[in-house]
């Protein structure tokens, strides 16, 4: 928007000038010719892309192959400069999901291919090595690695509680991105004012709430907001390759504590082993809870899909027109005034609504029921306790962001060596 601003200003200024004639001189004189550079941002497009795949190679090089950090600290200064002052943290893998979901579902949504690009490489990328994109590329979560000095602890039970809140995020998210009601993703993203220095008051709060919190306990918004985190992780989880624990681990629990996202799994071996007649009954209550939990969720919000509606525009004008006609107001809202100023019937919006509401409908079953299950799976997850005879790396909660290394003697006799 800063950027497209200045130039709509240059474009009305020169319309002012041309609004009367030019003076005809009789001694020949020729105005000359005004030129005005238009940024190509096609080109700009290009090389954020390109960018982007660079970044996340040398990411995924020196997590997974080099098992070095440095490389690590210096994209994410790059991208925050970058990807986030210098772009304005726009258009971004995270809020590319709405892009992406409107146009699987509406033919008529034209999505440009810089845009899937955007949403489309980080997936692959961490496909084959995990969440690189997450571990510097990302300029959210590279601000606030930057800041973040402590870490303390979160227990697994109030983790595992806001972990959810991703899920119902990006389950919201695409539920309002297919209706054509909002980006939500974008309208509350927390750092998009704080990179453009200027925006909504409350949202560049919650931001810097946020960077607060970052300070104490590893990206809160990482772990307990960002929807493409969510997805991300169901990728990382069945990721090739992956960062691993150094060979040779002495058990010395550093690389735990130096993690800033809890995602290394220490040793557990005093599991109490049940009985195979426990084991089946155990998990055939889970195979009734899980389609309950689904069912339960599936049938809320379809009993709210109408309230969900009323963030759709044209749901919204509809009840603003039904209460004019209802109780006529010598001034119009400006919303009604110009509906009717358009030639717009009442008929015609009525039946527009209608169909919006069969939408909601629909997709808010599905959204409940999605939720429903992750709600259920994360409960299942809270009840279970496996056997770990050593430290392991929960692959779906990694970063990759390779703090760990520097605090593993093992990985630091090894750097010496080579």
């Amino acid at each position: 928007m800063k950027k497209i601003f200045p130039l709509l200003l240059l474009s009305a200024t020169v319309q002012a000038q041309n609004r009367f004639p030019k003076p005809d001189f009789e001694s020949g004189y020729n105005y000359p010719d005004f030129n005005y550079f238009v940024p190509n941002e096609t080109l700009w497009n290009v090389i954020d892309v390109v960018l982007l795949v660079i970044m996340m190679s040398i990411v995924a090089y020196a997590v997974v192959y080099r098992r070095k950090r440095a490389p690590v600290f210096i994209v994410s200064i790059i991208s925050i400069l970058y990807f986030g002052f210098y772009r304005s943290g726009c258009v971004c893998s995270i809020g590319a999901i709405q892009n992406v979901a409107l146009a699987l579902t509406d033919s008529s949504y034209s999505m440009p291919v810089f845009v899937f690009l955007v949403f489309i490489l980080p997936i692959i990328f961490t496909f084959f090595f995990g969440r690189v994109f997450c571990a510097g590329v990302c300029p959210f979560g590279a601000l606030q690695e930057l800041v973040n000095v402590r870490n303390f602890r979160l227990s697994k039970a109030l983790s595992s509680v806001l972990s959810i809140i991703p899920w119902i995020y990006l389950i919201f998210a695409l539920l309002y991105a297919v209706t054509r009601s909002s980006f939500i993703i974008c309208r509350f993203d927390p750092f998009i004012g704080i990179f453009r220095m200027g925006g909504d008051f409350g949202v560049i709060a919650f931001g810097g709430l946020l960077l607060l919190a970052s300070v104490f306990t590893g990206r809160p918004f990482c772990r307990f907001l960002c929807p493409y985190g969510a997805l991300l992780s169901l990728f990382s989880h069945v990721s090739l390759k992956h960062l691993t624990i150094t060979p040779n681990c002495i058990n010395c629990d550093l690389c735990r504590n130096a993690c800033p996202v809890d995602a290394i799994r220490p040793p557990y071996e005093n599991k109490v082993k049940e009985s195979r007649m426990a084991g089946v009954k155990r998990l055939f209550a889970y195979l009734v809870f899980l389609p309950l939990m689904g069912l339960a969720g599936a049938l809320f919000l379809r009993l709210a899909s109408d309230s969900l509606s009323e963030a759709n525009k044209e749901v919204r004008l509809h009840e603003l027109v039904m209460q004019n006609e209802t109780n006529p107001q010598d001034i119009q809202p400006v919303d009604v005034e110009v509906f009717f100023a358009q030639g717009g019937t009442i008929e015609e919006l009525s039946s527009r609504v209608v169909e919006i509401r069969k939408q909601f409908t629909v997709y808010s079953t599905v959204a409940g029921a999605l939720m429903g299950l992750i709600i259920g799976i994360t409960l299942i997850n809270l009840s279970l306790k496996r056997t770990r005879k050593s430290y392991e790396i929960d692959n779906a909660a990694c970063i990759n962001c390779g703090r760990c290394f520097n605090y593993c003697p093992q990985n630091q006799l090894t750097n010496k060596k080579e």
